[in-house]
C-alpha cells in the first residue's frame, strides 16, 4: 500500500488511538493499520474504521471518565 500523504510505501502495523468524547476519553489499543515508512502517517482500512465506530458507540453507553479497550479482543 502507498501512503496517501507522501506516496511512499506503507507497511502493516498496529497503533493506539485516543478518542475524546464529551464525557471522557476512550483509548483503543492494538488497532490494525498501515503506517508510512517515510512520514509515519497512519491509515485504516474501511472495515477497521467501521469496527472503531461500533466500539465507540458501544462504549458511549458504558463509559466512565476513561476507558481502555483492546481492539483485538472486541473486533
Amino acid at each position: 500500500m502507498k501512503c496517501m500523504k507522501c506516496g511512499k510505501d506503507a507497511y502493516k502495523s498496529t497503533t493506539t488511538e485516543a478518542i475524546e468524547l464529551s464525557f471522557g476519553v476512550l483509548v483503543i489499543r492494538n488497532i490494525p493499520c498501515y503506517k508510512c515508512e517515510e512520514c509515519d502517517e497512519i491509515f485504516y482500512t474501511g472495515d477497521v474504521v467501521e469496527k472503531i465506530e461500533k466500539v465507540t458507540e458501544m462504549v458511549k453507553q458504558l463509559m466512565q471518565e476513561i476507558t481502555v479497550i483492546d481492539y483485538e479482543k472486541v473486533a
